[in-house]
């Protein structure tokens, strides 16, 4: 599994959103510390999510950055992503370590100890653990963990716990001293100027 950047994209593709310039803003600023995670809105069509993720796979290539594809793994494996993501609702993380075969990197979501240790005994790579603070990027989510959600999670497992759900440059260091490797963030990016805000999170997480 290659080394796993701090800073993970999750594509924002609502209406009015254009998540290939946010990469491309993003890309140079965070280079191999950056995570790409493509995720499209359920009603969008494999074909699109193979056509985003093509074009973000080639994007991340000669920054060395990470480029992973959430819920769809056979768009993964189509378009040679580095694994994928999957989330409480999608297929069990045994199985999809069985898609995506032994190297490949896979994350999950979890928000308490004894999912996340499961998740990672069934062979995830990293968790997704959230939400940290109220969002509105992504509907139905269950009630903010907060930094103590993310502690009791991180000290429940050995791999990297990237925190997600509400996550702002000023947020990050709580999140840090709680154990959180990363970050994963959505709305912090598509901002105006989206590589400001790269370097405005990077400088947190390094700090």
């Amino acid at each position: 599994m290659p080394s796993l950047g701090r800073l993970h994209l999750i594509t924002d593709t609502r209406p009015g959103r254009d998540p290939l310039a946010v990469l491309r803003a993003a890309l140079p600023v965070a280079r191999a510390e950056l995570v790409v995670q493509v995720r499209v809105t359920d009603d969008a069509t494999d074909r699109e999510a193979y056509d985003l993720a093509r074009r973000a796979v080639a994007l991340c290539a000669p920054y060395g950055a990470t480029c992973l594809v959430n819920d769809r793994l056979h768009v993964a494996l189509a378009v040679g992503a580095a694994g994928g993501h999957v989330g409480a609702d999608d297929l069990p993380v045994p199985a999809a370590r069985r898609i995506l075969g032994p190297t490949a990197v896979l994350g999950a979501t979890a928000r308490s100890p004894g999912p996340a240790a499961e998740a990672v005994a069934g062979g995830a790579s990293y968790l997704g653990v959230g939400p940290c603070h109220a969002t509105d990027t992504k509907a139905g989510l269950p009630d903010p963990i907060g930094p103590a959600g993310v502690r009791a999670v991180a000290g429940a497992v050995a791999v990297p716990v990237i925190a997600i759900g509400g996550v702002t440059a000023a947020g990050v260091p709580a999140l840090r001293a709680a154990g959180a490797y990363g970050v994963a963030v959505v709305g912090a990016l598509s901002a105006a100027d989206p590589a400001r805000a790269t370097a405005e999170l990077l400088g947190a997480l390094t700090c």
